[in-house]
């Protein structure tokens, strides 16, 4: 009798993180509530393509890159230099572990892009942003989402 009780147990302790991908309109509205809205001069169009065309909106995606490090997450933030994901010579300048960037709770990461756009050259840290959002009327991405 205890053997199924302990096979529910070890399933629960044994689920894997479902990938939590994000609506347009949903994210839209995170991102307004987070400030995202013209930070640094990006509006929040701008914000939303470039989640769209980083991670398609999947909190949980990574992409292994041939330098060895990883990008994490609905922003693709990168492990060698932002977050940490165990190698010392990671620097982490967002002062975050990188599963803290795979989360539902996009505040880790939103914190952190944010700290991109400001100490860097703004949103051309991201490739997906810089080939599909940069200079383009980009008010279609919040059209219908109920922000401002």
């Amino acid at each position: 009798m205890k053997a199924p009780g302990i096979l529910a147990l070890i399933g629960c302790l044994a689920t894997v993180t479902e990938p939590k991908i994000y609506t347009r309109c949903k994210l839209a509205k995170i991102f307004a509530r987070a400030g995202l809205d013209n930070y640094q001069g990006f509006s929040l169009g701008n914000w939303i393509c470039m989640a769209y065309y980083e991670s398609h909106y999947n909190t949980t995606a990574q992409t292994v890159l041939e330098d060895g490090s990883t990008d994490y997450g609905i922003f693709q933030i990168n492990s060698y230099t932002w977050c940490r994901h165990a190698k010392l010579q990671e620097k982490n300048h967002c002062h975050v572990a990188c599963s803290a960037l795979l989360t539902d709770d996009l505040t880790d990461a939103i914190i952190c892009a944010k700290k991109i756009v400001k100490e860097t050259e703004g949103m051309n840290y991201w490739q997906g942003w810089k080939k599909h959002c940069e200079g383009r009327e980009l008010s279609e991405w919040k059209k219908g989402c109920e922000v401002s």
